[in-house]
């Protein structure tokens, strides 16, 4: 993922939220090590503000985003939510997947080439960004 990473925009994280995603993807790292590794790859280039402080349009823990998917034309709204809370049939989406890893901290209009399951590469591109 380090090879891309100079041409991945700039992203904004909630404090506390990336506290508690460092924990769950350093416990998590055993079974997915690539995600976890994009995913504290993110936490460390990203601009870390408090809640108040974070721009609306900032995909968040709980936001619902609509995205695009630039290599396909599939547009999708999901929710991001901690894994216990996933339910994909419901639109939740776990930020331990990699859509989830790769939406967290991009802000509407943004967009990031990132990894699915089979490590080919998606643009995804931010539509709008709804706060819970």
């Amino acid at each position: 993922m380090s090879n891309t990473q100079a041409a991945r925009p700039h992203i904004h994280m909630i404090d506390s939220e990336a506290d508690i995603l460092t924990e769950l993807t350093l416990l998590k790292q055993r079974d997915s090590l690539n995600l976890c590794e994009g995913l504290l790859d993110e936490i460390d280039r990203a601009t870390i503000c408090s809640r108040s402080d974070i721009p609306s349009d900032v995909v968040t823990m709980g936001s619902e985003v609509t995205f695009v998917d630039a290599t396909n034309g599939a547009e999708r709204s999901v929710r991001l939510v901690y894994p216990g809370d996933a339910d994909i049939a419901a639109g939740r989406i776990s930020i331990l997947t990699p859509v989830g890893a790769g939406l967290i901290g991009l802000s509407v209009g943004q967009s990031i080439s990132w990894p699915d399951r089979s490590g080919d590469d998606h643009e995804l591109r931010i539509v709008s960004v709804r706060q819970p």
